[in-house]
């Protein structure tokens, strides 16, 4: 057991956040990440937050920010495009998740010069530009 989660609930739990990670961009809510678990909403959701730390609407919402930075340091996509590409339905909602866990605007985001990390490995870059709540570091899980 992991913080009182049990092993065949980390295994559904597992699914469910690789879906996230596969299918950030669909509308992913709750109910239907509860299904992919074989779990009750409820218990689903207790459940995720007791193995990983942090809800899974806050888990997703991660996911979508991590791939909007890629977006926008490509430069070609306008921030409300880059924004419906990862799955969002509001550009105000968006804005203000990047704003809080990036620490900047998507626009000032997509403005900065990013040729400096051009040569730095994805696997690596993924790690350190990870977008972090206040409180966690990178590299930090939940049972550190």
């Amino acid at each position: 057991m992991l913080r009182g989660v049990e092993l065949d609930d980390l295994v559904r739990l597992r699914r469910a956040r690789d879906t996230m990670d596969r299918e950030y961009a669909l509308p992913l809510d709750v109910l239907a990440l509860a299904k992919v678990a074989l779990m009750s909403p409820g218990h689903f959701s207790r459940s995720f937050r007791a193995a990983y730390g942090e809800t899974p609407y806050a888990y997703l919402m991660t996911r979508r920010i991590e791939r909007a930075k890629a977006l926008l340091r490509r430069g070609d996509l306008s921030v409300t495009e880059v924004c419906f590409a990862v799955g969002c339905t509001s550009l105000g909602s968006f804005s203000s998740r990047f704003t809080e866990l990036v620490g900047e605007s998507p626009r000032a985001y997509r403005a900065r010069c990013h040729e400096a990390g051009e040569a730095v490995p994805a696997c690596v870059a993924k790690v350190f530009t990870r977008p972090l709540r206040a409180g966690r570091t990178a590299g930090a899980g939940p049972e550190d």
